[in-house]
């Protein structure tokens, strides 16, 4: 994948959210400028949709995970609305992925170059580059 230079990298869980820049080349990826935003997790109506009795019963339904991840699509959208953000890609879970995709702003559709569903937050930047990289 082609990352631009000073593009934004946001690397999401259902627990974490990071956002770096590329401060290499097109294709020589280097990750820095490592940001935490604080969010403020208020929408629980995400997860509504997960609200099965199957889903209780075995755990599988986390609404504040999904309560995150529209935090952060949330976050994403402000910085794109605002041009904060010209070129952006999302790493995420692909549960994670799937709930922030329904909450995109179309100013922060415009600016996404790209997104890989994979779980990166706790892994070092040159593994995060190279799945950028290899995208």
């Amino acid at each position: 994948m082609k990352l631009p230079h000073k593009a934004h990298v946001a690397i999401v869980d259902g627990e974490n959210f990071i956002v770096m820049r590329n401060e290499g080349q097109i294709f020589e990826p280097k990750l820095g400028g490592k940001e935490t935003p604080d969010l403020t997790v208020t929408n629980f109506s995400a997860g509504v949709k997960h609200q099965d009795d199957m889903g209780q019963r075995h755990g599988s339904t986390q609404l504040d995970e999904l309560a995150h991840a529209t935090a952060a699509a949330e976050w994403l959208n402000s910085k794109s609305v605002s041009g904060d953000i010209d070129d952006l890609v999302v790493i995420a879970d692909p549960k994670t992925l799937g709930e922030m995709r329904r909450h995109y702003h179309s100013e922060l559709e415009k600016r996404l170059t790209g997104e890989i569903a994979k779980t990166m937050t706790s892994e070092p930047n040159d593994r995060i580059e190279s799945a950028i990289i290899s995208a």
